[in-house]
């Protein structure tokens, strides 16, 4: 190898490195609640189970908190639906139901951990206070986005709709994972239509 080529090498970015050590802590710890439960879950065993060292975990989560948190956007991940620039408020709702229905699967396998993992945080209030903080966030972020759609065909306020719909996304989720028979495509395509038929 050249001096030219050895310099270059030195010069690429590690981030995929640093993407696939994130990964195989995220699996290892994903394991070890599935076996343990969220409270017997250390960083020290995740760091064994992905077989590195908590210098590894340090490196990539500040704590065992933020850890559990990428684990739930990892495997819970925002439902995110592809607008197109210019789309009515109408248009971005069935776009929308067509994301949710899609997420359904994604999120099957994931669901008892982010039941364990909700009640978890439920009962540990730094974790919870964290989920608060980035709930709101996403909310803000919700809100701004919804205010670039024309105010008159917004059932509600912006910051009130964007709470209705992670509502309504979550719960046709739950309910289609649970009782699928129950909550068929057109519940989804239907609920959305709802909100972009009812103008303020």
């Amino acid at each position: 190898m050249t001096r030219e080529k050895e310099r270059n090498a030195r010069r690429k970015p590690k981030g995929d490195k640093r993407d696939r050590t994130r990964a195989a802590l995220l699996d290892a710890a994903r394991a070890l609640i599935r076996e343990e439960g969220y409270e017997r879950t250390t960083l020290a065993a995740v760091a064994e189970r992905a077989g590195m060292t908590t210098g590894a975990i340090y490196g990539n989560f500040k704590n065992r908190d933020e850890l559990f948190i990428a684990l739930g956007q990892k495997f819970w991940a925002p439902v995110k639906p592809e607008v197109k620039p210019g789309a009515t408020f109408a248009e971005a709702m069935q776009a929308l139901a067509r994301a949710t229905l899609a997420a359904v699967d994604d999120r099957r396998s994931a669901a008892v951990g982010r039941l364990t993992g909700l009640a978890y945080a439920l009962k540990t209030p730094e974790l919870r206070a964290r989920v608060h903080e980035i709930t709101r966030n996403s909310y803000e972020f919700g809100a701004e986005w919804l205010r670039t759609f024309d105010e008159r065909e917004l059932p509600f306020p912006a910051d009130v709709l964007v709470r209705v719909i992670h509502a309504l996304i979550e719960g046709l989720v739950w309910q289609r994972i649970l009782t699928p028979e129950l909550c068929p495509d057109e519940v989804f395509f239907a609920a959305f239509a709802a909100l972009a038929g009812h103008r303020r």
